[in-house]
């Protein structure tokens, strides 16, 4: 793997970072929404519910969606579709790679 630019930009915004850290620990960072959801929607459907991750951070729908495509561009984040909603979890395969590769190449 090439350590690409783009990955670094789009760790260069502090929520993009965050959003990863929640998607990390799901069941101990979405406080907003009951555990037995959170729970429930990463055995059904893979990964959180975009809504979670907007109530989480207190922006806007519009900008969460942003960075979340931004972190789905750059393979940081992973996305299932059921029906109107889009879960989303981490790529943890890509990022062990770019842990590795940082520590080898930088």
């Amino acid at each position: 793997m090439k350590l690409d630019e783009n990955i670094f930009k789009a760790l260069a915004n502090q929520t993009r970072i965050d959003i990863l850290a929640w998607l990390k620990k799901p069941e101990v960072e979405f406080t907003d929404v009951p555990v037995e959801n959170i729970r429930y929607m990463l055995q059904h459907f893979g990964g959180v519910c975009g809504s979670s991750i907007v109530i989480r951070s207190g922006l806007s729908q519009s900008t969460i969606s942003n960075y979340l495509k931004i972190l789905v561009q750059v393979d940081l984040v992973q996305t299932e579709r059921h029906g109107k909603w889009t879960y989303y979890r981490r790529n943890e395969s890509m990022i062990q790679n770019l842990g590795k590769n940082i520590q080898r190449d930088l």
